[in-house]
């Protein structure tokens, strides 16, 4: 029911224009501390896993493993993505809050 809530609230921030996605992306939002959360998709590789959770861990940025690529990707209203990151703060925690429930 939570995760529901959460992925409700991550397209309410893809709409307000606070979310990226991609690997590539994502990991340059981390670098110029632009991230507030970050998820991974429990689908993604383990080099993208680990390399992307290396980076929230060198930059200080939260981040959570949360369901599935074609989940994440529905809930911002695309394709199947792997890694996304919230850049409103507000959003990012209340996301969090609510994937930790």
């Amino acid at each position: 029911m939570k995760v529901k809530q959460a992925l409700n609230m991550l397209g309410l921030a893809m709409r307000a224009g606070k979310v990226t996605a991609g690997e590539g992306t994502v990991i340059q939002n981390i670098q110029k501390r632009q991230a507030a959360l970050v998820i991974v998709s429990e689908e993604a590789s383990e080099r993208t896993k680990k390399t992307v959770t290396n980076k929230c861990h060198s930059y200080d940025i939260p981040y959570r493993l949360c369901g599935e690529k074609a989940v994440l990707g529905h809930a911002i209203g695309k394709g199947p993505r792997t890694v996304l990151a919230i850049k409103d703060k507000n959003l990012a925690t209340k996301i969090g809050q609510l994937l930790d429930e």
